[in-house]
């Protein structure tokens, strides 16, 4: 593209409108030119001046599936309109340098080294190297790069902050060494396995899969390698309905090993039938044998795997309810997929604090405010973070004042689907 001061002046100009216009609100455009110069003078202070070129990838927000992707089961999601963004060039040092200006500390990952570093597991280094070791595994091209990122997929949102930056840093592999032929769904992939196996958290792939395709999706995950991807045109305003995430403000930074215990006990009861996913059980042959499979693996085990037997069932109705314009049906399987997440899933709050629950209030509060008028769930890995709610538009005004009196102001975030996965910013 060009150097710092070319590119601020394209900006400032409108050489990136058109294409700001198609990623974010008509709303924001001024501020979108902002954050994009902003990155741009940070870029500057710390490595001078480069080609830039600039890298997009969206936040994501899960529908239906709570919890089924790393059992191999179905889900639907969108990718949304809050995204993590970066300015990058380069270098010929086969490091990646990579700045988040919401943090003080950047990362310096040596692509000599591309095997898991025990120190940086769960930061953020992880997933820079892990990403960059499985695509070069994979047999594309890694070289090294610096970078600026920002974003407004924040942390703890059940928008997946981490799944959006992982596919932002294959977006930028991708671009910068691999002319843009990598496979979206090649990079979602690779994020995942960056998440698993250096991250060190047993995520599915769910989170990545759809910040990196895009678009509002149903993901059938019995097949890993070959996932079946059926994109849907579907605007819930038409429908008189506003998308809405609630931030609790609940933390789940520490809430790995809570997320862990519900893959850990699905695949129990999967092996308990030899198997090594919930996919692969004959659900008959599960309920004809709970008094055994409890002593087992104990009840909770077989609650969650009750969930993902009802929950797949529910993704694929709920599918097919969008596909017949029947958003009253769809909004009654969404509360449904709430329920179970709570009664059977059991993540709604943590455990390991009982007598903290946003998340329980939120949705109590969303049961009153909605009076059956609208759909509320559990968002995301849960126990703390985020809920969802399908939010009636004569109801909206009232619903996200009375909710923002509860949680604060502007923590209410009424969304929009983006078409576009990860991909490169151009003019």
């Amino acid at each position: 593209m060009a150097d710092v001061k070319n590119t601020i002046s394209l900006i400032e100009n409108g050489g990136f409108d058109c294409t700001f216009l198609k990623l974010y609100n008509k709303d924001t455009l001024e501020r979108q030119k902002k954050r994009y110069i902003e990155i741009i003078e940070v870029f500057q202070r710390l490595y001078k001046d480069g080609d830039l070129r600039f890298f997009s990838a969206p936040g994501r927000t899960e529908v239906c599936g709570n919890h089924t992707d790393h059992n191999r089961g179905r889900v639907l999601a969108a990718a949304v309109n809050l995204d993590v963004i970066a300015v990058a060039s380069v270098n010929q040092d086969n490091i990646i340098r990579l700045k988040s200006v919401e943090y003080q500390k950047a990362d310096n990952i040596d692509l000599s080294v591309l095997q898991p570093v025990k120190e940086e597991a769960g930061k953020s280094s992880a997933l820079i190297r892990g990403v960059a070791a499985r695509l070069s595994e994979l047999g594309y091209k890694v070289g090294g790069f610096n970078a600026v990122t920002t974003t407004d997929v924040f942390s703890g949102s059940g928008i997946s902050s981490s799944a959006a930056f992982e596919v932002l840093v294959g977006t930028i592999i991708n671009h910068l060494f691999n002319d843009g032929k990598i496979p979206a769904v090649e990079i979602a992939k690779a994020a995942q396995y960056a998440e698993n196996k250096f991250f060190l958290k047993p995520c599915g792939l769910m989170d990545q899969m759809a910040c990196s395709v895009g678009g509002f999706v149903g993901i059938d995950f019995k097949s890993t390698e070959n996932p079946i991807i059926e994109k849907l045109s579907f605007d819930f305003y038409n429908s008189g309905h506003a998308l809405c995430i609630l931030d609790t403000g609940g933390d789940h930074s520490d809430l790995t090993d809570e997320y862990a215990a519900i893959r850990r006990e699905m695949e129990s009861v999967a092996a308990f039938f030899g198997k090594s996913a919930l996919r692969d059980v004959n659900e008959e042959e599960f309920y004809g044998k709970l008094d055994d499979i409890r002593k087992k693996t104990k009840e909770r085990a077989v609650l969650r795997a009750m969930h993902f037997f009802n929950e797949n069932k529910r993704v694929e109705a709920a599918l097919n309810a969008l596909k017949s314009g029947d958003f009253e049906g769809f909004k009654a399987i969404i509360t449904s997929s709430g329920l179970s997440s709570y009664m059977y899933n059991q993540n709604v709050y943590s455990n390991k604090m009982p007598l903290s629950q946003p998340v329980s209030l939120a949705l109590a509060l969303c049961e009153k405010l909605l009076s059956g008028k609208g759909a509320y769930r559990v968002h995301g890995g849960g126990f703390a973070g985020t809920i969802q709610a399908f939010v009636p538009l004569d109801k909206l005004d009232e619903f996200k004042t009375e909710i923002e009196k509860v949680f604060g102001k502007d923590k209410c975030f009424i969304l929009n689907i983006r078409e576009q996965g990860g991909t490169a910013v151009k003019p």
